[in-house]
């Protein structure tokens, strides 16, 4: 299918590695012109070579970090008026609610919730005007289904969550969606980390823990990240107008729920 997307430009945070690289490819196969986003400069390089090598279409980089003003300022410098956003950050770490002080709330805000809604209001008004926008949050599949080791990430993105809610109605009108991607277990450095602080809090070897999580998903795998990147570049389509406001769950199936 071809998603309408050539010549568009799209802002893709946190796309060194991981669920934002592979949106980043998805988006980059489909001609969209690409301003890719992280904080570590030779990782952000090195996926920026990988992208342009699989493409042939080489998106340019901003090293910045999204959770704070001047960084912010840097990505927007570099690509004023997107077509597309990306919200993607890092998890803020596991562990016991107990063990975490007030400054542990507040930089996972920063970076799950506050940022990514400066980010919508700097770029959403242009979008409207030109007719055309396309907003992805990546969140978390704890937002539907709590994970009490995940209490800031639950606490943060759930935030986003519902103001995303709100906001998606406001704007659908102008060709502009909003909707929000919530991963589940996919094979990523960071499901690594959580595996590893998952065992270590059980006093349990990470390959059992692993293989626990593993097969207990119903697929009996791990979601493959470019999986996700096709989702997600299918939101952003010419196609997806007529999605908007909502949460959309890739996890396998893991969800027991029936909505």
């Amino acid at each position: 299918m071809d998603l309408g997307l050539k010549g568009r430009t799209a802002i893709v945070c946190a796309a060194s590695q991981g669920l934002g690289k592979a949106s980043a490819m998805a988006l980059a196969r489909e001609g969209v012109n690409l301003i890719i986003v992280a904080r570590r400069g030779d990782v952000l390089e090195s996926a920026a070579e990988e992208i342009a090598s699989a493409t042939a279409n080489r998106p340019k980089a901003v090293i910045a970090d999204v959770t704070t003003n001047e960084g912010r300022d840097a990505i927007l410098a570099a690509c004023p008026a997107p077509d597309i956003l990306i919200n993607n950050a890092g998890g803020p770490p596991p562990g016991d609610f107990r063990k975490f002080e007030r400054e542990d709330w507040i930089k996972a805000l920063d970076g799950n919730m506050l940022a990514p809604i400066a980010l919508i209001k700097a770029t959403l008004d242009g979008m409207i005007a030109r007719k055309f926008g396309r907003i992805v949050n990546v969140t978390s599949h704890a937002v539907k289904a709590p994970v009490a080791m995940l209490a800031l990430s639950n606490g943060a993105r759930t935030g986003l969550t519902g103001f995303v809610a709100g906001l998606a109605r406001s704007v659908a009108e102008h060709n502009v969606t909003v909707n929000n991607l919530l991963p589940g277990t996919f094979d990523t450095d960071r499901l690594k980390s959580n595996l590893t602080a998952l065992a270590r809090n059980s006093s349990r070897e990470v390959g059992a823990v692993t293989e626990e999580i593993r097969t207990a998903n119903p697929t009996k795998r791990f979601g493959h990240p470019d999986e996700f990147g096709a989702a997600c570049a299918f939101l952003c389509s010419s196609q997806a107008g007529y999605i908007t406001g909502q949460n959309i769950l890739i996890d396998g199936g893991a969800y027991p729920g029936t909505f």
